[in-house]
């Protein structure tokens, strides 16, 4: 029989012997470890890990929960087991700057991204067209002050209805309501044009301009009820110079975005994003 793989994500108060019990439980089922990523961090003193694992076809996700039952009540653990023969659904919601809505699709069809679209959302009938063209069931829902918690509920029976374990906010240039963002915190990635925590909210390359920054950025992050502040998953910068206008800081810009939400939203679906507070432990390789 073919092995089945699965990604283990534990969270715990840093003890002794963790390792040692989560892998003696594993080996008991004959799991193979193909990855394993681990941290202590030193000033909460809590122990994460990131193991990969491959396994005989007939043990299911039950049965290695189970398994590793009595090392998680022992240390008190936060336990998340994820199937990898299971396809994650996600949900792109953009605006009118589609750039880098495309390249997540672009790397989803050369199978960079292991993921399948559910749905495009927008605020705008822009995305429609490429929606159609590539099969994605497309949802226009405009928003305004009078009809924003009308259209956040539909958007949350949108992802129960598909299944969706991830939204991804592509450009998506509408804020989320708090009630939104608390009940799907962990769940919502957000590309921001700007290398947080500087130059947040609107045109932030606008104000990078003014003040005649030399790097520019883009920020991939978790949101929150608090604008731009949610925990960090993955950022990258480019050098600029004073002969570049601001639009040539927003071209600039473009490319890098695109790269940075890829990026995110590949650690986020491969498990490699832990929450620590208001930080993430980000295991890249």
């Amino acid at each position: 029989m073919s092995d089945t793989s699965y990604i283990l994500r534990i969270a715990c108060e840093d003890r002794p012997g963790i390792v040692a019990a989560v892998t003696s439980a594993l080996a008991s089922r004959n799991a193979n470890i193909v990855e394993s990523n681990q941290f202590w961090d030193r000033q909460t003193n809590q122990f994460f890990l990131r193991i990969a694992i491959s396994t005989p076809a007939d043990i299911d996700k039950s049965q290695i929960e189970l398994t590793l039952g009595p090392a998680v009540d022992r240390f008190n653990m936060k336990l998340k087991v994820q199937d990898l023969s299971r396809r994650p659904r996600i949900i792109i919601m953009v605006s009118k700057f589609d750039h880098a809505m495309l390249h997540l699709l672009y790397q989803i069809k050369v199978g960079w991204l292991d993921a399948e679209v559910a749905a495009i959302v927008s605020n705008h009938e822009d995305a429609r067209k490429i929606a159609n063209q590539e099969g994605i069931p497309f949802h226009y829902m405009p928003v305004n002050r009078e009809n924003k918690a009308e259209q956040e509920a539909a958007l949350a029976d949108l992802v129960k209805e598909s299944n969706a374990e991830l939204i991804v906010l592509a450009r998506y240039m509408q804020v989320l309501t708090n009630e939104f963002s608390t009940r799907f915190f962990g769940m919502i990635v957000n590309i921001h044009h700007s290398f947080l925590p500087s130059f947040k909210g609107a045109k932030p390359y606008h104000q990078a301009y003014e003040r005649g920054v030399k790097l520019i950025g883009a920020t991939a992050h978790y949101v929150t009820p608090d604008l731009d502040e949610g925990p960090i998953i993955e950022q990258e910068t480019e050098r600029v110079n004073h002969s570049m206008s601001a639009e040539d800081f927003v071209a600039t810009g473009r490319d890098i975005e695109a790269r940075v939400l890829a990026r995110g939203v590949k650690y986020h679906l491969e498990g490699r994003v832990m929450l620590n507070n208001h930080r993430t432990v980000v295991f890249t390789s």
